[in-house]
Parts: structure tokens; sequence; C-alpha cells
């Protein structure tokens, strides 16, 4: 639950750089609404930490930073390289969550709906990005990506 939780930080990060640069208004606005919709999430991650008496990733600040940066940079490319990545992190998301699913205890019935609810939302955010007009990202880009997701997701589990 301690990496879900440091992705909905970076999540926090990445709406939330793609909406102070979108060049748009009613993009900014949908990249706040999919920020604040995330925020859900932290909230059900950090509640579910404290119920299994764990702490977040002592590196949330470093998570959100980068995250941050990375949704200001692509969102000055223009607003539908930033919809790419908000398409392409949600997919990756989404296939993060789906294989948590399959390794959580199936007795562990309250993470499984807060992981199930929150593999939902981020697919109908990846939907949401693409229907908005979100450019498919190169190949070599989706491959950094995934990098950068293991590195955070293997050091977010033990730090």
């Amino acid at each position: 639950m301690r990496v879900n939780h440091a992705g909905e930080i970076a999540a926090q990060g990445l709406y939330q750089g793609h909406a102070a640069v979108a060049r748009n208004r009613s993009m900014g606005e949908q990249m706040q609404q999919a920020a604040d919709e995330e925020m859900d999430h932290l909230g059900w991650c950090e509640q579910r930490l404290r119920e299994l008496g764990e702490n977040p990733s002592r590196l949330s600040p470093v998570w959100y930073a980068g995250a941050f940066m990375i949704g200001a940079a692509s969102g000055m490319i223009g607003d539908r390289w930033s919809l790419g990545f908000i398409e392409e992190t949600e997919k990756q998301v989404a296939d993060h969550l789906t294989s948590h699913l399959q390794r959580l205890p199936a007795s562990d019935e309250r993470s499984r709906a807060v992981v199930t609810r929150m593999r939902d939302e981020e697919q109908q955010h990846g939907t949401n990005a693409k229907a908005a007009g979100a450019v498919a990202l190169p190949a070599p880009v989706r491959r950094l990506m995934r990098l950068t997701a293991k590195v955070m997701t293997g050091t977010a589990y033990w730090i």
C-alpha cells in the first residue's frame, strides 16, 4: 500500500504540473479535476496504511517534485502531448494495480476494494485523456516511463 500511496503523491504532482502550464483553460480545469479525484485515492491509501500500521514513503516530497516537473515539461510541449502522458501514465498505473490485486490475499477485502476502485478510476482518467485528444507517445518514451515507475515502486516499497 506504501507503493500505491507514493504513486498517488506522484499523480498529484503530475496533474498539477500539467494544470500549471496548460495552454487551454478547459484543459487546465480537466487536469485539476483529475488531481482532485486523485486526492480521494491518496486519502484511501493513507487510511489503509494507518489501518495496517504502516508509514508512507519518506521520499514523498521527491515523488511529488519529480512528477510535477515531468507534468509541467510535457505540458509545455503542448496540451495534446500532456494528455498523451496522462493516458500512458494511467495505463501503466492500471496495469500495476491489476498486478497488485493478483498478489493481494483474498482475505484482505479492504485493500482489494480500495485497489479495485482506484484501478477503475485510473482507467477512466486514461480514457478521458484519449478522448480529449491525447497524442500516442513514442515507444522509447513509454519504456522510459516504465523504467522510472520501476525505480519509484522499488524504492517506495523500502523507503
